[in-house]
């Protein structure tokens, strides 16, 4: 046998119990100071997910939405994913969270956070869960990270409630857009979504409902409630003055 399969194989070998049984950072930094270093680009393909690994990902994932969500899903959409990942990529440098492992669990929180609509519409924080743990390399993440992934993904469902800086982190970019100059047109997508799931029947009960949301909503980290509170609170008094007319 050729010496690389050899490696290879060797490597499968030894690596094959973290197919059937999660192992923890600790256990995977002790495997990997195992191998020779020669070998430890090897070890790493196997145990860690890297960038490029993650921007295949993100692709195949932007795709599987793309083709499969339900056409009358205006607002959450591929483009609200990618623009979720780019906000919880942006609060967390400014919250200081300059932990790499941390951040890449952030990061896949917010790229499986809505891919439940693609089977249900109602609870769909529940599914994308499951189909982060069905697409995600639980080989490459411990029990305690999936359920960091998961805890951020359900703290997203309303009225939300989290309790990490994490969690705060991916509910305020779930929901950056309330206070960017962008507001008017992703809620008329939004509007225009709640209308054909008969959520709402008219653009007088959205108005409301847009008004009673703002009232009850909340940014939690420090970050959103420097540079996007001040705009919210613009866009409520706006929808306030529409109501009286």
């Amino acid at each position: 046998m050729h010496p690389i399969k050899n490696i290879r194989q060797s490597l499968a070998n030894k690596v094959a119990p973290c197919r059937r049984k999660l192992l923890s950072l600790e256990q995977r930094h002790r495997l990997i100071d195992y191998f020779p270093s020669e070998i430890l680009y090897l070890v790493t393909y196997f145990l860690f997910m890297t960038e490029s690994e993650f921007l295949q990902l993100k692709s195949k994932i932007l795709e599987l939405l793309q083709t499969g969500l339900d056409r009358r899903l205006i607002y959450h959409s591929p483009a609200h994913t990618n623009d979720v990942l780019l906000q919880v990529e942006r609060i967390a440098a400014a919250e200081n969270i300059t932990e790499t492992r941390l951040v890449l669990l952030m990061r896949l929180a917010a790229l499986f956070h809505d891919t439940g609509f693609l089977r249900t519409y109602s609870g769909h924080e529940e599914e994308s869960c499951v189909i982060m743990q069905e697409i995600v390399d639980t080989c490459q993440f411990d029990h305690a990270e999936i359920e960091v992934i998961n805890g951020m993904i359900m703290a997203t469902k309303i009225p939300q409630r989290p309790t990490s800086l994490p969690e705060m982190i991916i509910c305020d970019a779930d929901l950056d857009y309330l206070g960017r100059n962008d507001f008017v047109t992703i809620s008329n997508a939004l509007k225009d979504e709640f209308i054909a799931y008969q959520v709402i029947k008219n653009e007088v009960e959205w108005d409301k409902l847009q008004v009673s949301f703002f009232e009850s909503h909340s940014y939690f980290t420090a970050s959103s409630l420097r540079d996007r509170y001040p705009i919210k609170m613009q866009h409520l008094e706006k929808l306030k003055q529409k109501l009286l007319r």
